[in-house]
């Protein structure tokens, strides 16, 4: 990966909202589990991954533009608050220039002396690897040992589960089962990140990523943070008026119906919702639908003799 927005296929301008949207719809063609014989898609994916861990963390992400770091979150340039070089006047990059030297020695200036004056040195000694933040002409550190790879798990969460935010159980590749935690507002493609629950490695585990993956229902549907539903409701409810019972994520629940209500109505079930980001929870909103009864012979016969005359459709300029 050599560019992070060019790998999630966004501008560098791109939004937070589209930086997500861009990575959600990418994880999901790609994701292991669907591409099981198809490694350079394990690979693009993880490639897709990294850069969308990179582009989601704010300041990562103004670091990266300002050249600091690199794709790996790497410094670029772990000599940049040293300019140019030397000496006395500063360059374009803020270093010294040769001239700035001109005529020193010629007047029995010591170089050496200079130079200790310039940073602190007491007396005379040989630069040493300590100074300089490691000196010049020094070997680097060994860079640290690396942790082991990251392992990436599927979580198919039920509708239900993941509106109300049931905790789940989910089994690692060392074959122990965890329970964990939905995080507030969790939907189809949030990531979630276990510390410690992928491959080991010398520097120690690397961590499981958790790929949410929510279920449809026979008769729920999300809306933003609200849940709709259509509630069949009989023919003389709907004329008399009654208590009937009302499916929630949460259970079931006594919804009022007045007498004479249309069909079409919209109920509000406050707080019966998708669970959000802030902790709270949305409506259900329930549509009521009048249910004709089976035995139309019967209605028709108690119906004899009587004429509605009102016109249903004229709000529509029928």
């Amino acid at each position: 990966m050599s560019d992070p927005y060019s790998t999630l296929g966004v501008a560098r301008t791109a939004s937070e909202k589209e930086i997500k949207s861009a990575y959600r719809k990418l994880a999901k063609e790609l994701h292991p589990d669907r591409n099981k014989d198809n490694p350079k898609a394990a690979e693009r994916f993880s490639d897709v991954t990294k850069a969308y861990d990179l582009l989601s963390d704010k300041v990562k992400r103004a670091q990266f533009d300002r050249g600091e770091i690199d794709v790996e979150g790497n410094p670029t340039n772990p000599f940049g608050g040293m300019g140019g070089g030397f000496g006395g006047g500063r360059g374009p990059q803020g270093g010294f220039r040769p001239e700035d030297f001109q005529g020193f020695g010629n007047d029995g200036v010591d170089l050496g002396d200079l130079f200790e004056g310039l940073f602190g040195g007491g007396g005379r000694r040989r630069s040493g690897p300590d100074d300089f933040g490691g000196g010049f002409g020094s070997q680097r550190r060994p860079p640290p040992p690396r942790k082991g790879a990251d392992v990436h798990y599927r979580l198919a969460v039920p509708f239900v589960d993941a509106a109300s935010r049931q905790n789940q159980r989910i089994t690692l590749v060392d074959g122990k089962t965890i329970e964990i935690k939905l995080p507030a507002g969790a939907e189809d493609g949030t990531q979630m990140r276990l510390k410690g629950k992928g491959q080991e490695g010398p520097g120690g585990n690397g961590d499981g990523l958790v790929f949410v993956e929510v279920g449809s229902h026979p008769f729920f549907r999300r809306d933003g943070d609200n849940i709709r539903m259509a509630l069949p409701i009989s023919l003389a409810e709907a004329l008399r008026g009654a208590k009937v019972k009302c499916p929630t994520v949460d259970g079931p629940v006594m919804l009022t119906i007045k007498p004479g209500t249309d069909g079409g109505t919209v109920m509000r079930l406050k707080g019966k919702g998708w669970s959000t980001k802030s902790g709270k929870r949305g409506d259900q909103l329930v549509t009521l639908e009048i249910q004709m009864p089976e035995d139309l012979d019967e209605l028709e016969k108690r119906l004899e003799g009587w004429e509605d005359k009102s016109n249903p459709r004229e709000k529509l300029g029928l």
